[in-house]
Parts: C-alpha cells; sequence; structure tokens
C-alpha cells in the first residue's frame, strides 16, 4: 500500500512538472527573468550597455520588434514602459506581456510609449525646436489626418523632415494613437494660410476634442 501512495505521489509530481512546462508562456518566462534580475534592471546605469542587452534578448525572445524605455526614479519607483516602436503587427504582443505582468512593487508597467511634453529634436543633421512646429488636423476617413508644417522644410529633405514629424506626433500623441487613430501625415513648411493649426503643445487636447466632435 506503502509502494502504491509513492508511486501515485511519483507521477504526481512528475504530472505537475511537465504541465508546469506546459504553461509557460514566452510572456511569463520574461516577468520571471525580469523578477530575477530586478537590481540590475532598477540600477541599470551600474552597466547601463549590458544591462540594455541582456534586457533587449529577453524582450526579443517574446517578439523581434518589441522594444523598452525606462523613466527616472520617482519615490523609489520607476517606469518601465513596454514598446512595439510604433510597428503594428508587434502591438498585441505589447498587450500580452503587458497583462501578464506580476505586480512589482518597484515598477510601473506602462504600454506603449505614452504621450509626453515635446521636446526639441536633432535628426538627420536637421535641428528642430518643438516650440515652432504647428499642427493641422483633419478628417481621414475615421481617422485624423495631421499636416505637420516645420520651419525650414525643403522638399530636398523630405525624408528627414517626415522622420522628425514622426518623433514629434509620438511625442505629443503616444505612440498608441500615431499608430492607431492617425491617417495621413503630410510635412510642409509653415505659411500664412494655414488656419486651424496648433501648437504641438496644444495638440493632444485638440487631437481628443477632434475625436470627441466626431462622436468616436
Amino acid at each position: 500500500m506503502k509502494l502504491k501512495h509513492a508511486a501515485l505521489a511519483m507521477l504526481t509530481s512528475i504530472l505537475s512538472l511537465f504541465g508546469g512546462k506546459a504553461n509557460a508562456t514566452p510572456e511569463s518566462d520574461f516577468w520571471k527573468w525580469f523578477q530575477r534580475n530586478e537590481q540590475m534592471l532598477f540600477n541599470f546605469e551600474a552597466n547601463q550597455e549590458r544591462t540594455f542587452d541582456l534586457l533587449a534578448a529577453q524582450m526579443q525572445r517574446v517578439h523581434p520588434s518589441l522594444t523598452f524605455e525606462f523613466g527616472p526614479v520617482r519615490g523609489g519607483k520607476r517606469e518601465f514602459i513596454i514598446s512595439a516602436d510604433g510597428i503594428r503587427e508587434a502591438f498585441p504582443k505589447v498587450e500580452d506581456l503587458f497583462a501578464a505582468a506580476p505586480t512589482l512593487p518597484k515598477w510601473e508597467v506602462i504600454k506603449f510609449r505614452p504621450r509626453r511634453d515635446p521636446f526639441d529634436i536633432e535628426y538627420g543633421g536637421i535641428s528642430v525646436k518643438a516650440s515652432t512646429v504647428l499642427v493641422i488636423i483633419q478628417g481621414d476617413g475615421a481617422k485624423a489626418g495631421l499636416t505637420v508644417l516645420i520651419p525650414g522644410y525643403t522638399e530636398a529633405q523630405r525624408n528627414t523632415y517626415m522622420g522628425v514629424a514622426y518623433l514629434v506626433l509620438d511625442q505629443a500623441l503616444g505612440e498608441y494613437d500615431v499608430e492607431t487613430r492617425v491617417g495621413f501625415i503630410e510635412v510642409k513648411a509653415p505659411n500664412a494660410a494655414a488656419k486651424g493649426a496648433v501648437t504641438v503643445q496644444q495638440l493632444p487636447k485638440a487631437f481628443d476634442a477632434f475625436f470627441i466632435r466626431r462622436g468616436v
């Protein structure tokens, strides 16, 4: 009888072991790794390059397009931002990884790059002050089409200025809204005929109001 109980206990243990492996997911494996390395991640400045390389490798096991950002330490906590780097196909994986996050007292886990106060940008040899950029919002089907007015814009450098426009919009509206609620994006030089343009500081409120007026 004792032998029977011992065999049953062993079988239960084996099934539990294999069941645990079967229930493991890339998301759960990531968070286990995150918790094991929490001190290194929280104090990443001590060895930033190595820490970021290790973290990037773990995130890419969940999806190759996933990336991250850290916020500064405030009140003993840090922001950990999970981003798809603007790649729509990876958005579901951002959602999955966020949903699988355990309770982490020292962290505020955020899905997608959030809205931030726009800052001056240097990109492709061009310097643009955020305070000089204006945006016109227009309907584009169910989305908002945006014309970004940037001083110094020329057709010859269109691709570079488009890159600046995307960076500015990503800051002002956040990754999720830019990829899901914005339709066309155009870049032009400012001109006196640009009616209804708003500054990038005013853009978040104007953008939200645009959809409220449409009942979306």
